[in-house]
């Protein structure tokens, strides 16, 4: 593989430099531990799966955390800090990424980590067999052949991936990928133990039946009630890790966890765990357990643009505009939100989407451009738009429904009925496109544009707004191969926000939650990426 002398010190100096920057719970001086050590934290919805490579959404992300870990994960600020991956060396052409595993990574089960697991993993993401909603990520990435793998025109061996030997995991790209490494963060590129798989099938993820690499590992999964994860002994860096037991509970419903966080019963919130109503008493009464930060992350409705009257883009445009966004993150949800006209966050590295032309409007002015377009479109107050508007079961999301048909109502004439479903439902009618408009949020994979704009590629399983537009795919495949990719996501933003409206961006999240003083090393970041691992219970 050929190196430039640069590039190649770099890596050596990255692998060297990041070697010392692992995830561990880092225990200032002069600090008393608690004599239990033990970790209650919020958990939002029971999750779907445990498996990394079938993972979708936040329920599942945010255990997977703990029980596994990838190559790399991500620090404080976002920095990569290394995983299973010592350190890396890549190609002159960021096409070839060749990865170094440490010898002292091992499963639960006391066998080691090696690059055959990594190559296992990637090659079961993209499997048709494996069925993952997640298997458009590798080819996101530039795989060679995870397309055609997925498409059923190759066979998962012929994936670009490798193992050199035992400890040196190679993947190769069919264009370049500077940010590739990034990527790797994510749940879906976690290594698989192969064994138990096969052993156990489907079943591979319940308890006692579970092999992981992370820091923890899962010894009771009692459904919608909890999980409870244990210190993980054969985890590589046992000895840095503090808290020896985890207990995660599903709450969906903000209010109620926020209740059992008073009571005591837990000592970290999930991400949405402060109640818009209580934001201010909080900060007034309990102001060093808040912690409010902006996240990599937008909130929006999905229209289903093959589905009338949302084939209509008059239809979609009218709905969007008439959605105001300042009344929604001032009233609604209230704590640090704020409104969006975007799909791409403005925190997002190396690219920050132009405000698209109905953004400089007022409010007034959308609302009276959206009753033109809906009344072109045929429908009025004698004949009204009826739909129904799919959410997942949430305290949160039910209030921000209520006020957007309120607004649609009050400006429209519009009939939007409300309709939630509880989450394993709602992924899969949402999957299965049987709605007309459904709540959607997405929090980036990795800290860049993509993670977001890809979302609306026609080959994307994730495009759950169903939106097929070839020259959105065109600009897109430019931007995966241009040295500055940012004029093509300039115009695949304005064409399916402005031109298009796909779907409505309502927001861009912030992570808002409550954490107990006695919990040490809580490490926020734009993506969220929070670990047990590096935590601990002071006295008190």
């Amino acid at each position: 593989m050929k190196m430039t002398k640069t590039l190649l010190a770099s890596a050596v100096i990255a692998a060297s430099f990041t070697a010392m920057q692992v995830h561990a719970a880092d225990v200032p001086a002069g600090v008393k531990l608690a004599d239990k050590q033990e970790l209650v934290k919020g958990g939002e919805r029971e999750p779907a799966t445990l498996d990394p490579q079938k993972i979708q959404g936040t329920p599942g992300s945010l255990r997977a955390k703990d029980l596994f870990e990838g190559l790399y994960s991500e620090g404080e600020g976002g920095k990569l800090v290394p995983g299973v991956a010592t350190g890396y060396t890549v190609n002159d052409d960021n096409t070839v990424y060749t990865f170094n595993l440490r010898h002292d990574a091992k499963w639960s089960d006391g066998t080691p980590v090696t690059a055959n697991d990594f190559v296992y993993g990637f090659q079961r993401l993209v499997d048709p067999k494996t069925a993952s909603v997640y298997s458009w990520y590798a080819a996101l990435a530039g795989i060679i052949n995870a397309q055609n793998i997925i498409d059923g025109k190759a066979k998962p061996a012929d994936m670009g991936v490798k193992a050199l030997d035992k400890y040196t995991f190679q993947v190769t790209l069919d264009h370049p990928v500077p940010y590739f490494v990034k990527m790797t963060v994510n749940s879906a590129m976690y290594p698989a133990p192969k064994k138990a798989i096969e052993k156990f099938g489907d079943n591979w993820t319940k308890p006692g039946n579970l092999v992981s690499n992370g820091a923890y590992k899962l010894d009771t999964w009692i459904v919608n009630e909890k999980m409870v994860f244990v210190r993980n002994h054969d985890y590589w860096n046992d000895k840095k890790t503090i808290i020896n037991k985890v207990t995660v509970l599903p709450i969906k419903d903000s209010t109620v966890e926020f209740s059992r966080y008073q009571a005591g019963d837990l000592d970290v919130t999930s991400f949405s765990g402060i109640p818009t109503n209580r934001y201010k008493e909080l900060l007034k009464t309990t102001p060093d357990e808040v912690k409010v930060t902006p996240q990599l992350a937008a909130y929006y409705y999905d229209f289903n643009n093959q589905k009338p009257p949302f084939d209509d883009v008059r239809v979609r445009k009218a709905l969007s505009y008439a959605i105001d966004r300042t009344i929604i993150t001032k009233y609604v949800t209230g704590v640090g939100e704020i409104p969006a006209y975007t799909f791409t966050p403005p925190s997002v590295d190396g690219f920050k989407a132009k405000q698209p032309e109905y953004a400089k409007w007022t409010q007034a002015e959308r609302n009276a451009k959206a009753k033109e377009l809906l009344k072109e479109a045929g429908y009025d107050k004698n004949n009204p738009l009826d739909f129904t508007l799919l959410y997942n079961t949430n305290d949160g999301h039910k209030k921000i429904a209520i006020a957007v048909a309120s607004m649609w109502k009050k400006t429209l004439g519009v009939n939007a009925t409300l309709e939630n479903q509880e989450w394993k439902t709602f992924i899969d009618t949402r999957n299965l496109g049987n709605f007309g408009v459904a709540r959607d949020g997405w929090v980036g994979d990795y800290n860049e544009a993509s993670t977001f704009l890809d979302l609306f590629k026609s080959t994307n399983t994730s495009n759950n707004a169903h939106y097929n537009n070839p020259e959105y795919d065109g600009y897109m495949a430019q931007a995966a191969k241009a040295k500055d990719p940012a004029p093509f996501y300039q115009k695949a933003e304005d064409l399916v926000i402005d031109k298009d409206m796909a779907v409505a961006p309502i927001y861009q999240y912030s992570i808002k939650r409550l954490v107990k003083t006695y919990v040490g090393g809580y490490k926020p970041n734009l993506e969220d990426n929070i670990y047990t691992r590096d935590m601990y219970i002071i006295a008190h």
